[in-house]
């Protein structure tokens, strides 16, 4: 590996832990973006209640993982510092002080501006004692036959230990009198998960309230339980209840080396999983009694630390309920992905008899044969390009083997009906489905069987590696040749997800692609053990060091006195050698962008380290979820994209694959896709060396938001703003 001149290094240690910023704290700065999205007056009312709900659902899996990983390493006491110098109990201190102003920010924003809000247009969130006498009737109804079969209460005294409580659980805490013996005994409700969380009550009981029509009336289903205990506990008297929540550990502990069977392993974890681990956090309303919270503490082993004390409602997740109420003012306008235009051309085709139907030059394999095609998701349909391209696959009589990965897909996939459809129709078909994909194992275990039980070949994954690897490789017979069409993007295949995320997807027949898949999937599904590739980079096997020698090239070009440039976006940016051969960069003066939606350790700014280097997050409608790697190269231009992050895990424990864009088109289009996302002046935050983010704003400027952008040029009726510099008529050049 080159190494930049001493002249640009000496004297300076790129490796001091005040040079990085610490990975959990990061995490934080990002969902403190989504919390603002929730916030922002700007957001529609209903999209903002979506963003609350995400920022908890987000904190859970936090949870679950990041805090239940670093109580472990406490609880070993493990006084290893991290790359950014702090102690895993430094870490939860810090995460604790950081967290809770958020963590109350977000429940008074809800109680105090959106609740009030959504009653202004019709949508009431009321509390049990705001009922009138009849709804009450209704809801007390309503318990007898609806929810009352439904519950269990448990009692917890000598005779009846402290209940386990379920992960993510709502649950009351009950106190309730024998009025014969004044005894006061303790009791635990669980909210039950079968029902929903919020209780419409029927339009002849939902009033108009200030001459405004009612669109939703309705209480939580807790307070429904709470207000009706009496039903649980006859002939005693109930003195109180309080709401509590608690997370637990979720993480899967495998030892891949000792299983026989990965499947049945994985199994086994799943229904510790449901039971779960060891607590890690208890949400509670602020005015719980003190007696109430010390019992709480003491049964589930937690300390003050571990608690979260909240105004209002526990558990915003499930405010995702309320999207689906019809008011379309009030959320972001509809977005249907348009077919790509090349894709366009393609005649439905017809499947009955099981083999595809098209006339000569109308399918989807003479499209991808033209040139290189590239499909930016959601502006532009995964149905009609992806699922297409596989079920057409499945169904064309010249086709003779699919290999593909699967990391996560939808439950009800149109991806996976292909492939079994293709191995009845008697084809060759491979598919990789990564069991160890994060709370997505249990689904992966149900397609795994189904496909193997079609006569699909089923393979788990790798010892010690995640398959994280977004392909796709289809062989066809073609008069007197074999052709190999292949597909790599940045995204899972998942249906659902194209429609929120933000990812890219590449179709090409080029035989240097098709012979590294080839490799690859030999590599996935054999004892290959590949060591070089043609075009693509391929984690753990090359991508490190040719992304460290490509950032290194454009050290070495900038020492000799030519340009040197580096645009990325990315997920996270975390991998501490990465980082300091970009501040090795940065000091030999290559200008360097760099787009992470999520967390970063790298802190711009700093003064003879990172001075060149500036960092945005964008947070938007759409998860930024799609990876673009540039290299300016004094001029000739080199851009990548696929499925990794600049993290240790893609890097060195997934098997992940970038590949390289050499249609000169192509490469144009991606480098457009990133000055849009640079140019951004409203869903943009720009990070600060000190590890906090400012939004921007136009200004004078017009407002220029990518996500909008796209969608406008998707749609053909996109006017690039002024203010946003083209990269189809301006490169990356730093002499731009």
């Amino acid at each position: 590996m080159p190494k930049s001149k001493k002249n640009v290094n000496d004297q300076i240690d790129l490796t001091n832990p005040k040079y990085y910023l610490n990975r959990e704290l990061s995490w934080l700065e990002f969902n403190s973006k989504v919390l603002h999205e929730a916030c922002d007056p700007r957001t529609p009312l209903l999209e903002r209640l979506k963003f609350l709900a995400i920022f908890c659902s987000n904190l859970d899996e936090f949870f679950m993982v990041r805090v239940a990983a670093l109580k472990q390493q406490v609880e070993a006491k493990v006084s290893k510092l991290t790359f950014d110098g702090r102690t895993p109990q430094q870490q939860l201190d810090e995460i604790s002080f950081a967290l809770r102003p958020l963590v109350t920010q977000h429940n008074q924003h809800f109680e105090q501006v959106l609740r009030p809000e959504l009653a202004k247009h019709g949508v009431h969130i009321l509390d049990y004692i705001d009922l009138s006498e009849q709804q009450r009737n209704y809801l007390n109804n309503y318990f007898e036959e609806q929810i009352f079969p439904v519950i269990t209460p448990l009692a917890v005294d000598r005779s009846h230990p402290f209940p386990y409580i379920s992960n993510l659980s709502l649950n009351l805490a009950v106190v309730i009198k024998n009025p014969e013996t004044e005894q006061e005994f303790f009791a635990r409700v669980k909210v039950p998960k079968v029902l929903p969380r919020f209780i419409p009550l029927p339009s002849d009981l939902s009033s108009n309230r200030n001459g405004k029509s009612i669109v939703w009336t309705g209480v939580p289903l807790e307070q429904a339980i709470a207000h009706n205990l009496e039903y649980l506990f006859p002939g005693m008297n109930i003195q109180e209840y309080h709401p509590f929540r608690i997370t637990r550990d979720a993480d899967l502990e495998l030892e891949e080396d000792e299983a026989d069977d990965l499947l049945l392993a994985i199994e086994q974890e799943l229904r510790k999983r449901r039971v779960g681990g060891t607590p890690v956090r208890l949400e509670l309303q602020s005015q719980t009694p003190e007696i109430i919270r010390n019992r709480l503490l003491q049964d589930l082993n937690l300390s003050d630390s571990d608690v979260y004390q909240v105004e209002g409602l526990l558990g915003l997740r499930d405010l995702m309920y309320f999207l689906s109420l019809p008011l379309p003012e009030l959320k972001d306008q509809p977005w249907r992905s348009v077919v790509h235009p090349r894709l366009q051309v393609l005649r439905e085709p017809n499947t009955g008899s099981g083999l595809l139907k098209l006339d000569e030059g109308q399918d989807i394999f003479s499209v991808i044969r033209e040139k290189d095609l590239l499909v930016h998701h959601p502006y532009q349909s995964f149905s009609r390009s992806v699922v297409r391209f596989i079920t057409d696959s499945a169904h064309d009589p010249d086709v003779l083997a699919i290999k593909m990965t699967l990391y996560r897909t939808s439950g009800d996939s149109p991806i996976v009906d292909a492939l079994i459809a293709a191995a009845e129709n008697g084809k060759q078909v491979s598919v990789l489905v990564e069991l160890k994909a994060r709370f997505d194992e249990e689904n992966n275990i149900y397609w795994a069987r189904r496909l193997e039980s079609v006569g699909v070949h089923v393979v788990y994954g790798l010892v010690g590696l995640k398959t994280h690897s977004k392909i796709v490789m289809v062989v066809r017979r073609e008069k007197e040749r074999i052709r190999r069409y292949v597909h790599i993007g940045t995204g899972n295949y998942n249906p659902k997800t194209a429609r929120l995320y933000t990812d890219l997807g590449l179709f090409s027949c080029r035989e240097d692609l098709g012979a590294d898949l080839t490799d690859l999937f030999n590599y996935l599904t054999g004892y290959s053990r590949q060591k070089s590739y043609r075009q693509l980079l391929v984690a753990p096997v090359n991508m490190r060091d040719r992304f460290m020698n490509l950032i290194y090239r454009e050290i070495e070009n900038t020492q000799k006195g030519l340009s040197g440039r580096i645009v990325a976006k990315m997920n996270s940016l975390i991998d501490p050698q990465i980082i300091t051969a970009l501040y090795e960069a940065s000091r030999a003066g290559v200008k360097i962008d760099l787009i992470v939606r999520g967390t970063c350790c790298l802190r711009p700014g700093l003064k003879n380290v990172s001075e060149n280097i500036s960092v945005i997050s964008i947070v938007g409608r759409f998860l930024e979820h799609s990876r673009i790697f540039y290299f300016y190269n004094n001029g000739h231009e080199e851009i990548y994209f696929g499925s990794a992050d600049w993290m240790p895990r893609n890097l060195d424990r997934r098997v992940e694959a970038i590949t390289p864009i050499q249609d000169s088109d192509l490469a144009k289009d991606l480098q457009e896709i990133l000055g849009m996302m640079l140019a951004d002046n409203r869903q943009a935050w720009e990070l600060q060396s000190d590890g906090s983010y400012i939004q921007r704003r136009p200004g004078d400027c017009p407002e220029a938001v990518s996500q909008k952008i796209l969608m406008s040029m998707a749609l053909g009726s996109a006017a690039i703003p002024p203010n946003l510099i083209s990269p189809k008529q301006n490169s990356f050049s730093p002499d731009s």
